[in-house]
């Protein structure tokens, strides 16, 4: 029987998917996007929106397809599972919880077995975190999960009550798997988690971090290109940016800042200030060349005065970085942030959304634009008709010219402009020219 996967959600979860893909099969299911029978959903919650979204997506199956089996799975199953329990066109509800079994309750639910359609229990009890997965569908790039939970239950966020606690995976294990994407030929591997600065693993009774671990990636496999998905300002410690001067380390950062005023980042619960997010990017600019920096921001969190605001763009003008990824505030069911006042009006949070992406595309277009007449190591992901899309060491898209034979390749790049027209990615595409 066929089955299909809808991926909701951040990176974490375009890795569950690949480790469910190659369950699933073990248990005798095909994946297909062609008129399949089973459709499942791996789910978001980090916003009562992302689950809503997964309701709709499963009306529209059963509407087109009544005989299909609808399976709910992921974030939304465990802290919304009452949006699902009740609804008619959800067969079978397996939270994360219980996601390390879902191969068995599908194969049990298509041979009429299970006598509940709800698998739902206490998150903070797991103490597992499933290995395996990571292949990105196009196979040139690898999603490795080295962490799983989170321990800081920020007020704005329903995570840890979806992930569990902070939980990570061996050194050992990880450069393991390393290897074997080494082996099948791809190119990156970033390494990913729902909190990566919160790595941390004990062995013969050293406590090993994020630093150690990237050590040992590094001393232990020979792949091209290692990347890191978001890390707050206090996690990047001047001994992980000297890491960075190993070519093979992607000069590419992701900094979850959600604001840059201390106020009200004490109101949303993070254990850094103001002055903490200035310093890091200031730090990564000194060490690393060309670098590419990229922002998580909330705009409009509650109690949020004019004047905070203020501060905070004010700040974000002043300090080097790349772009901004701009999260208007909403109300998340769950979440202490509920219990802040005043709120800001709807409104105003747009209009600080707006200014924030304005910002955002002004600086983007400014950093695109100095990049032209470089060269750079792209890793060619998808072929087309006329040319191919690439990313670079430093995240940069890239329209290149070339054949589908250089698809999963790398190839050294001259950049020969910005296209602002190309809306595949919200904020360009660089164009490059191969060099031979």
């Amino acid at each position: 029987m066929s089955y299909e996967i809808y991926t909701f959600g951040c990176k974490v979860n375009t890795y569950d998917t690949t480790l469910l893909q190659k369950r699933l099969e073990k248990v005798g299911l095909l994946t297909s996007a062609d008129s399949p029978k089973i459709h499942i959903m791996n789910t978001c919650a980090v916003t009562r929106e992302a689950s809503l979204d997964a309701v709709k997506q499963i009306r529209r199956i059963k509407k087109t397809d009544p005989e299909s089996v609808v399976v709910v799975t992921g974030c939304a199953a465990q802290v919304d599972k009452e949006y699902f329990e009740n609804l008619q066109e959800a067969d079978l509800i397996v939270a994360n919880s219980h996601k390390g079994l879902l191969d068995h309750l599908i194969e049990q639910y298509l041979k009429g077995e299970l006598s509940q359609k709800v698998f739902h229990s206490n998150i903070f009890r797991k103490e597992d975190l499933e290995e395996g997965g990571g292949v990105e569908e196009s196979h040139t790039r690898a999603f490795l999960k080295i962490q799983d939970g989170c321990n800081s239950f920020c007020t704005f966020c329903v995570i840890p009550f979806a992930r569990g606690k902070s939980r990570s995976l061996s050194p050992d294990y990880l450069v393991q798997k390393i290897q074997e994407f080494e082996g099948q030929g791809l190119k990156e591997v970033v390494l990913t988690g729902v909190h990566i600065g919160d790595y941390e693993y004990e062995d013969q009774g050293r406590i090993l971090r994020l630093e150690d671990l990237v050590e040992v990636v590094l001393a232990k496999t020979k792949i091209p290109r290692i990347r890191l998905t978001s890390l707050e300002p206090i996690e990047l410690s001047d001994r992980l940016l000297d890491l960075y001067a190993d070519s093979r380390m992607c000069p590419h950062f992701h900094m979850s800042i959600q604001s840059a005023n201390t106020k009200v980042l004490s109101d949303m619960k993070r254990k850094y200030t103001a002055e903490n997010v200035e310093d890091a990017f200031h730090r990564i600019y000194k060490k690393i060349t060309n670098p590419f920096v990229g922002i998580d921001i909330i705009a409009g969190f509650p109690g949020e005065s004019d004047d905070e605001f203020e501060d905070g763009f004010k700040r974000m003008q002043n300090v080097p970085w790349t772009r901004m990824h701009v999260f208007p505030y909403s109300e998340r069911p769950g979440t202490k942030a509920l219990k802040i006042d005043p709120k800001v009006p709807q409104p105003l949070i747009k209009l600080r959304s707006e200014r924030l992406r304005d910002l955002s595309s002004e600086r983007y277009a400014q950093a695109a634009l100095s990049q032209i007449s470089l060269q750079k190591k792209v890793l060619i992901l998808k072929s087309r008709a006329r040319g191919a899309t690439g990313l670079s060491r430093d995240y940069w898209p890239v329209d290149v010219e070339v054949s589908s034979e250089f698809e999963g390749r790398e190839v050294e790049v001259s950049i020969t402009g910005y296209d602002q027209s190309n809306t595949s990615r919200m904020d360009g595409y660089l164009k490059g020219s191969l060099i031979l």
